[in-house]
């Protein structure tokens, strides 16, 4: 597996992870009355003032609403301001086929990559035309693959869709259907140290068995946290960053737009 770097295995990677960011064919195009290329931007453009030197760059899925190609692109192009390798998952409302097409002649659908000490593993859980997710035998192989071959290695997974409860009961039945086949796969091997996901929209950070268990906000909407019946929340759109040091621990955090008012839309377009 080549790495993705010119980082050794005694440097510390910096990655940034961009979710769900529900891009459309137009350029103005709002999801629930905000227009999600403006608040992309808004976002890349805190990561540029924040990060100097980034190592890698995650977007772990719904990075298209419509799933036209003119969406894909535009991502493409926009968070192409990072001066950086990237990887991309699908999420529920993706079109993998069209996704493809956006990421020809580029390493952006490549589900493995070495960095630093680290392998980062990126996993499909979407289902075409469902909007839980399920991660198929051929994920769940290539996920015991890639931990077997590199033992050596701290391992970061990431999945679109939330494998744990976040307190959310309307999310609850919009999750990852098999968890258990999931953590049946990671449990059998120690050098698993975080799970990444996006999805939710909102920030998450917990443990399971010494493992990292973290959700990220969107680029654009973001969910309120604990409610039981779909709700926006008012938090601004965000990124998560991650350092990934060379002993398997991990540093991270979420970083928020501070100059961004939007009044939510219900009767427009849903989620």
């Amino acid at each position: 597996m080549p790495s993705v770097s010119t980082l050794t295995s005694a440097d510390p990677a910096l990655l940034v992870q961009l979710s769900d960011s529900h891009l459309f064919a137009e350029a103005d195009g709002k999801l629930l009355g905000m227009k999600t290329r403006e608040s992309l931007q808004k976002v890349l453009d805190l990561v540029l003032a924040q990060q100097a030197q980034i190592d890698l760059v995650l977007a772990t899925g719904d990075i298209s609403q419509d799933g036209t190609l003119q969406s894909y692109q535009a991502f493409r192009q926009l968070s192409a301001q990072i001066a950086a390798p990237a990887r991309w998952i699908p999420g529920n409302h993706d079109e993998p086929m069209i996704m493809a097409e956006a990421a020809v002649q580029s390493t952006l659908l490549e589900p493995v990559v070495d960095i630093g000490n680290w392998r980062v593993t990126m996993l499909d859980s979407a289902v075409p035309g469902s909007v839980p997710g399920y991660l198929q035998d051929d994920q769940l192989q290539l996920l015991a693959r890639s931990l077997s071959e590199a033992p050596e290695r701290h391992h970061l997974v990431c999945l679109h869709h939330h494998p744990v409860s976040i307190g959310c009961a309307w999310m609850e039945p919009i999750g990852l259907r098999n968890p258990e086949a999931f953590f049946e796969v990671l449990d059998r091997f120690p050098q698993v140290r975080a799970v990444l996901w996006g999805h939710v929209h909102q920030e998450l950070d917990r443990e399971r068995h010494g493992v990292r268990l973290m959700a990220s906000p969107s680029t654009c909407i973001q969910f309120e946290p604990q409610s039981v019946d779909f709700k926006v929340g008012e938090q601004a759109p965000g990124y998560r960053w991650l350092r990934l040091m060379p002993d398997g621990r991990l540093e991270t955090g979420v970083e928020r737009v501070t100059d961004f008012e939007f009044t939510v839309d219900y009767g427009s377009n849903g989620y």
